[in-house]
């Protein structure tokens, strides 16, 4: 059966579906969807958006999921006995960083699974390439999924939790990372972490907690010191959990989590008044002289974790830094943000560039009504796009940046 009669035919259903939900007759849903009762399904099977929406809004379904349902295909069944060899797969692309294998590849473990662990597992493969590939509320979705399967094995369910907290602190739902990463430092902290697998847990717990509540010091018009210490408690304790399991297991992408950590607490002591803004910029300067040209370092944690410095300097020069010295700062930290964020593909370092250089230009016009525009080429503007899609809270800012850029054709 071709591709676009199933299409029809899923779509056809969905017509149905809201005549009945509604109590429609034929006349009142065409009416309502805005159609002719004989075109109301086209025959490529391809609704235009504002079907799609009218179904939604009639069946009180989200727009998303409705479209999802109309042109998804669903996944074909896996052969018996494929799981351990498409996990097997599915792992090696995860260890290549091969973030588009991975999701396919979890997507064909999704297909082969039997049982309410393998499908959390398949689900966790795939929300993992969605992280990889920024796609953070496609990771969420993957997550609360798997999350509502069971039974779970403690160790499964413990390892989702962790990464639900991440993928919330990734799109900044700041709530709800807190509330994920304190239920799972909370029950360490009833009963100490044993093996491996739940070690990480606590220190990635910690961490997501500690950041979450870094991020939320300055939400308010007042910087809340109270958060500020819990942040720093959090961020301390991670880090010295991550550098003790950087140590016995020989693994040094852990020491590059834990300088995360250690790159936060220098923002949170200005927070604090113990540090000195203009010491902690220095600091950081002086930090990132290791990474001169991004290109040229290894990919990983330890990268990643410089990118961040260069945020947590910004955020610093913002809070705390006057004229030039927070232009200069600012200036240095996002350039170098940018670099790292390329060459790592790194979604989320790229939406706290971008912002934060917005910020510091929308500063530089009102102290001194210099237009302070940017120069955009058409890869600048894909990659900003690409951030709008992943980053719903960061469009707007996204429309402003391209509303006062001036683009670059490729000639």
């Amino acid at each position: 059966m071709s591709q676009s009669v199933v299409r029809r035919e899923r779509l056809g259903r969905f017509v149905d579906l809201a005549r009945v939900y509604r109590g429609w007759s034929k006349q009142e849903l065409a009416a309502n969807l805005g159609r002719d009762l004989s075109k109301i399904v086209p025959d490529s099977g391809n609704p235009k958006l504002d079907l799609v929406m009218a179904l939604a809004d009639a069946l009180d379904w989200n727009v998303g999921d409705v479209a999802k349902c109309v042109w998804d295909d669903p996944p074909a069944a896996g052969a018996p006995g494929d799981f351990a060899e498409l996990d097997a797969r599915a792992m090696e692309a995860h260890r290549a960083g091969n973030w588009q294998a991975l999701v396919e590849g979890g997507r064909a473990l999704l297909a082969a699974a039997r049982t309410p662990a393998e499908r959390a597992r398949a689900l966790n493969r795939i929300s993992g390439g969605h992280d990889g590939l920024g796609r953070h509320a496609r990771s969420l979705e993957c997550l609360q999924e798997a999350l509502s399967l069971s039974p779970l094995p403690g160790g499964m369910e413990l390892m989702l939790r962790v990464n639900l907290a991440g993928a919330h602190h990734a799109l900044w739902h700041l709530v709800e990372a807190r509330a994920t990463a304190r239920e799972l430092v909370e029950r360490f902290e009833r009963r100490p972490p044993e093996g491996r697998l739940e070690r990480v847990a606590q220190a990635f717990a910690l961490m997501y907690r500690g950041q979450s509540a870094r991020r939320a010091i300055g939400e308010g018009e007042r910087l809340d010191l109270g958060t500020a210490r819990e942040a720093r408690a959090d961020l301390e304790r991670a880090c010295i959990l991550f550098s003790r399991l950087a140590r016995e297991f020989g693994d040094d992408s852990y020491g590059g989590v834990g300088n995360t950590c250690r790159g936060a607490l220098v923002e949170v002591d200005c927070a604090l008044g113990t540090t000195d803004p203009r010491d902690a910029v220095a600091t950081i300067t002086e930090a990132l002289g290791g990474v001169e040209d991004p290109q040229l370092a290894p990919p990983g944690d330890w990268l990643e974790s410089w990118g961040w410095w260069c945020i947590y300097g910004c955020n610093v020069a913002m809070r705390h830094l006057e004229d030039p010295l927070f232009h200069r700062a600012m200036a240095v930290f996002t350039n170098k943000a940018i670099e790292i964020a390329d060459r790592l593909g790194n979604w989320s370092l790229r939406e706290r560039a971008f912002s934060l250089e917005q910020v510091r230009r929308e500063r530089l016009e009102r102290s001194t009504g210099f237009d302070a525009e940017w120069v955009l080429d058409e890869e600048d503007v894909r990659t900003i796009a690409g951030t709008m899609g992943r980053f719903p809270a960061f469009r707007e800012t996204g429309w402003r940046i391209l509303a006062d850029a001036r683009i670059v054709e490729a000639q």
